[in-house]
């Protein structure tokens, strides 16, 4: 007879062998048995429970649960700002930058358009249970690929509390549960948030489980869950370069690549200068600690001694820091030397690197060089250099005439985005509905044997 008294959270994980042992094993009668469980855990074992309902949860609820989140997150516009200012207040004790500051401070607006963002989901066709690609076999048989949930997914991300509406938004209407770690510096927003977000959907008959934030921040939580197998289907990393590498290399856990952004501006000798100009200052200095900043600027040689100085004049107010090659220094006085590691930078800052290069073949070399393969952009009113730079540039957004700033999950439609894919595996860019979904096949038949 086995008889489980309890369930007893613990910080150190229990061995896999310990636990078969107490559920493989017979037991007398009179034996009492304590499983213990960490908190990630239960987590994954209320997330596994869920995701199993959320499959039979119609869109009409999905979508009335959305709009109750996005209204919830609304009226509680005070409380939000209240924690949040608690986490801005530690941030800056602490020496956090100002562009990480401006990633993590909510606003009354940025609160309406994190709501906006779900309510834009709510009304995009959901996804899950679409049937395509039926065909009939010489035997009668009807095959065809159904799309379905991932199941569970784990995401880790830092200090950016937009990202917590986002992901369970999105995850909500594909009909995914999902398990949120934040960082430390964003741990006061992420809780109200997802708690004001999990009563609304509760009540709207969304089950249990299906959203929920880990509330240790310890780096351990992270660790573990990259290897909670038995609970999690896919993990998303969300943020800087050194957090997505970590997840990578130590994740058991099958890992979606968010991508650092290097991204890159080329000014050919054909382009409307001043068009230039305005490019470039939004792709670098309208939100710097975003993955979709421009961070290396490349200019033909032949329009840089107009182009940099009206640059340079431009983003004077923006106290921008620029490293470049020596000609660059030629045009921007303040310039510093620019060394491989800062072509190769993530910035995150107002900090840009700038290189003249001799054309369109040297800017696609350096390009192919450095890119992290997220956001590339030319500048050109010519149509053939246009065209070589959209088939020859590797990367999952590449522009024509506008700012990096668009890779974006809201700007591309797609209500809001989990994270910009730059892996070529299943999603790429901005991920929206369809990246987190699946497929099976769907077969009908009438008595075939093989």
């Amino acid at each position: 007879m086995r008889k489980i008294i309890s369930i007893i959270p613990l910080q150190n994980r229990m061995e896999k062998r310990d636990y078969n042992f107490i559920n493989n094993a017979d037991f007398d009668g009179g034996m009492e048995i304590i499983l213990t469980m960490t908190e990630l855990q239960i987590k994954g074992k209320k997330a596994k429970e869920a995701a199993r309902k959320l499959c039979m949860v119609s869109t009409a609820v999905k979508n009335n649960a959305l709009l109750e989140m996005a209204k919830a997150l609304v009226e509680n516009t005070e409380k939000i700002i209240r924690d949040n200012s608690v986490d801005v207040a530690n941030a800056k004790e602490k020496g956090i930058s100002a562009s990480m500051l401006d990633r993590l401070k909510l606003t009354p607006e940025r609160i309406m358009q994190m709501a906006e963002g779900i309510e834009q989901i709510a009304g995009l066709n959901d996804p899950i249970g679409e049937t395509d690609k039926m065909i009939t076999r010489p035997n009668g048989l009807q095959i065809g690929k159904r799309r379905v949930p991932l199941g569970v997914i784990g995401i880790i991300y830092e200090a950016r509390p937009n990202v917590t509406a986002d992901a369970a938004a999105l995850t909500l209407k594909t009909s995914n549960a999902v398990i949120l770690r934040g960082g430390s510096e964003a741990i006061n927003s992420n809780k109200i948030i997802v708690d004001t977000m999990r009563n609304a959907i509760e009540k709207a008959g969304i089950p249990a489980g299906a959203l929920q934030l880990v509330e240790d921040t310890d780096r351990k939580t992270a660790v573990e869950l990259m290897k909670l197998t038995d609970y999690i289907d896919v993990l998303i990393p969300r943020g800087g370069a050194g957090l997505i590498r970590t997840v990578v290399e130590n994740s058991t856990v099958p890992v979606i690549e968010t991508g650092v952004g290097n991204c890159h501006t080329y000014i050919d000798d054909t382009a409307d200068l001043e068009m230039a100009v305005n490019i470039a200052v939004n792709a670098k200095c309208s939100r710097p600690a975003v993955c979709n900043a421009m961070e290396t600027l490349l200019v033909s040689e032949k329009v840089a001694a107009e182009f940099l100085p009206r640059l340079e004049e431009a983003m004077k107010k923006y106290n921008v820091e620029f490293r470049g090659c020596p000609v660059t220094r030629k045009y921007i006085k303040s310039a510093v030397l620019a060394s491989d590691e800062d072509y190769a930078a993530e910035f995150l800052d107002y900090i840009l690197a700038v290189k003249v290069v001799e054309g369109l073949d040297e800017a696609i070399e350096h390009i192919t060089k450095y890119s992290s393969m997220h956001s590339e952009a030319i500048i050109t009113n010519s149509y053939v250099n246009s065209q070589r730079f959209l088939n020859e540039i590797d990367a999952a957004a590449v522009y024509v005439n506008a700012s990096t700033r668009f890779t974006d999950g809201f700007e591309f439609g797609f209500g809001a985005e989990i994270g910009i894919s730059t892996q070529k595996m299943h999603a790429r860019g901005p991920m929206g509905l369809e990246a987190l979904t699946t497929f099976k096949y769907v077969i009908y038949g009438n008595g075939q044997v093989r």
